[in-house]
């Protein structure tokens, strides 16, 4: 367990030191948040930093620090090294930028931050893109938690019955005030997803599993590269675009801008211990990455996550363990449908407080979200593990023109630009190289993905060079 436990201790050591760098880069102060400027009781409510921390962590912990990692886990412990530093470098950099930087523009949503940072034309674009990643994802926490609670009920609680009360309560947390349902339910599931990352860790320790150190070797069975496949698999245990629209919804909680680094790149870093210790739990439990593979292939993601859960823990171990899981998609769920209701809110000019406009955009979303349930699981989480990665890209580059704008040191950009040019380089190459993208060979996909980003790096050093860094 070397590997693992250097894995935890580099991400305290990453929270502690370098989210200190770039809580220094940006600089927060001691200005009104609005939580207090436009305070609506509705989304503008004062949170304490606690639970504003559990809303960020349970808002971005969807299935991806889970099946993310696991599918990750295909690859074999090299994914430990793409968590870690993925989440140190680039996830709780872009999180707690794009966080902080909807603050300074009361709370604004990110495709609005687009607009005034990278033109009109980027802004509808990233509205457009930002919306229908918002319904993706939703639709898949509709239906992984769906799929795992069939599992645990019986027979006459099928997907379809599970798949209905879910939408319910979507629809009630969409609608409702975020402290009557989301604030006083999330401290509860919070507890419920550490009890089951700890049962996980504990499982795999006192049943004598082995885990595989660190390689830089390939052990996916099937052979897909390594770049860019894992970088976008993994999706959310190390960066996700999908963040920067829930870090825009917590910050119109958060009552002061020097808890940003708790809240925004702590959920982060936390997040990717999660997927640490799933992606631990499918290389140790299987033994090779075969195994895991066929296991995936056989049972799909759901009944992996419970042949590992009841596996390590046995039948109690492995219910507690699933609840667990099933927190994690439902609390992004429910935000990703209440995220693209502020967007369309933000376009349309619909105030919120009367809840006659909340019911006008929210029943036509959760709608759309039933229908696209009914589509293949695994082509619809390729489709979104892409479309996350790319927000992000964008989502960071928006970040750099921020502090390129309104930083007196023009350097300080660098911490958003560099993992802003490599995340461009993972998704161009794999939308050139996937299935369900243009299929094209790694000798095209390869040279267009490096080209494509430092063309990116090129007008990005320009525009600094020009603003005499």
């Amino acid at each position: 367990m070397i590997s693992l436990i250097i894995s935890f201790v580099v991400l305290i050591f990453g929270y502690l030191i370098y989210g200190r760098i770039i809580e220094r880069a940006f600089d927060p102060d001691e200005r009104n948040t609005p939580a207090y400027t436009k305070n609506d009781g509705v989304d503008f409510i004062p949170m304490p930093a606690w639970k504003a921390f559990l809303v960020q962590l349970l808002n971005i912990a969807g299935t991806g620090p889970i099946f993310g990692a696991i599918m990750g886990a295909c690859f074999g412990p090299v994914v430990f090294l793409w968590i870690v530093f993925g989440a140190i470098l680039a996830g709780g950099v872009h999180d707690y930028m794009t966080g902080m930087i909807s603050e300074r523009h009361d709370g604004a949503s990110i495709a609005e931050l687009s607009g005034i940072y990278l033109g009109q034309l980027a802004k509808w674009a990233v509205r457009v893109f930002s919306i229908v990643l918002l319904i993706f994802i939703g639709t898949v926490f509709i239906t992984s938690p769906a799929a795992l609670l069939a599992r645990l009920t019986p027979e006459i609680f099928g997907n379809r019955f599970w798949t209905i009360i879910i939408l319910i309560y979507y629809v009630l947390a969409t609608l409702l005030p975020i402290d009557k349902i989301i604030g006083k339910l999330y401290p509860v599931f919070g507890a419920a997803l550490i009890t089951m990352a700890l049962g996980i860790l504990v499982g795999i320790i006192s049943g004598g599993y082995r885990i595989p150190e660190i390689s830089f070797t390939n052990l996916h069975p099937e052979g897909l590269p390594i770049w860019p496949f894992m970088f976008v698999t993994v999706a959310c245990g190390a960066i996700s675009g999908f963040h920067a629209t829930q870090s825009p919804m917590v910050a119109k909680c958060v009552t002061s801008e020097k808890l940003g680094r708790k809240v925004f790149y702590g959920a982060m870093l936390s997040e990717s211990v999660i997927a640490l210790v799933w992606a631990a739990g499918g290389v140790a439990f299987y033994g090779v990455t075969g195994a895991l593979n066929s296991a995936i292939t056989a049972h799909g993601q759901a009944g992996t996550v419970y042949e590992i859960s009841s596996g390590l823990l046995g039948q109690v171990g492995g219910v507690l363990a699933i609840i667990g899981v099933i927190v994690c998609p439902i609390t992004s769920g429910d935000t990703a449908f209440r995220s693209a209701r502020l967007i369309l809110a933000e376009i349309t000019g619909l105030q919120q407080k009367p809840i006659k406009n909340r019911l006008i955009i929210t029943i036509p979303l959760l709608s759309l979200g039933a229908i696209i349930s009914q589509l293949d699981f695994n082509v619809l989480w390729r489709y979104t593990s892409w479309s996350n990665q790319t927000f992000a890209m964008i989502s960071l580059w928006v970040c750099t023109a921020y502090l390129l704008k309104h930083k007196k040191r023009k350097i300080v950009s660098l911490y958003t630009a560099l993992p802003a040019t490599f995340m461009s380089a993972v998704s161009v190459t794999y939308i050139l190289m996937a299935d369900e993208g243009l299929k094209l060979g790694s000798d095209v996909g390869y040279p267009a993905g490096v080209l494509v980003s430092l063309f990116l790096f090129a007008y990005y050093c320009f525009q600094l060079i020009r603003q005499k860094i």
